[in-house]
Order: structure tokens, then sequence, then C-alpha cells
């Protein structure tokens, strides 16, 4: 991945095996398409949960999307203040999907 122009990002909070590498960023801004790759620990699924609640609710979805937008601009050389400023919307809609589809990550449900 590094001859790809990928870094991996430092997690302090969340340390190894959790990781994000990233691709498209530069001191200038964005270069071509940003790309997230995201390894988490085992039994961590709130990403999945928010995709899941977007896909199914698509007025939620134009809301993000409108959010991210509005934060484009302002945070276009600081992904930290970008990721922080969109951090009490994913939380709350990650709520709403663990309530909603609950379990949906359980071995049990996904027959292993």
């Amino acid at each position: 991945m590094e001859n790809n122009e990928c870094v991996c990002l430092d997690q302090p909070k969340d340390p190894p095996p959790h990781l994000v590498i990233l691709r498209g960023y530069t001191p200038q801004g964005f270069a071509g398409q940003a790309v997230h790759i995201h390894v988490r620990y085992s039994g961590d699924h709130d990403e999945l949960y928010f995709r899941d609640y977007l896909l199914s609710h698509p007025e939620t979805a134009a809301e993000y999307a409108a959010l991210k937008l509005s934060l484009k601009d302002r945070f276009e050389h600081d992904r930290d203040g970008y990721t922080e400023a969109k951090g009490e919307f994913i939380r709350r809609i990650t709520q709403l999907a663990r309530r909603e589809f609950s379990g949906r990550y359980l071995p049990e449900y996904l027959n292993l």
C-alpha cells in the first residue's frame, strides 16, 4: 500500500488492530479520490450499522451528504476537524441503527 501513496493514520485512542489507511490526502488538500480502509476490532460493527441505516433511510443519507458538503471547504486541510465535526451526527445515527438492526452482526445472525 505504501507504493500506492497510502499512509497509515496513527490512532492513539484506538491502538492496533484498529487501523485506518488513507489515500488521496496531501498538505494542499485532496488529490484525486480519497480512500479510507478501516481495520477494526472483532465485533466492532458501528460503521456497518451506520452504512445500513443510510441505505435504509434515504432522507438521512441526504442529510449526511448535505452535512459533509457544508463542512468540505471549511475543513479541506483539516481531516481531524472534519471528522470531529461529523461525529455527533454519526454517533446519533449509529445508535438509531443499532436499535433498528439489533444483533445484525452477531455470529448466529450471520450463520457463522
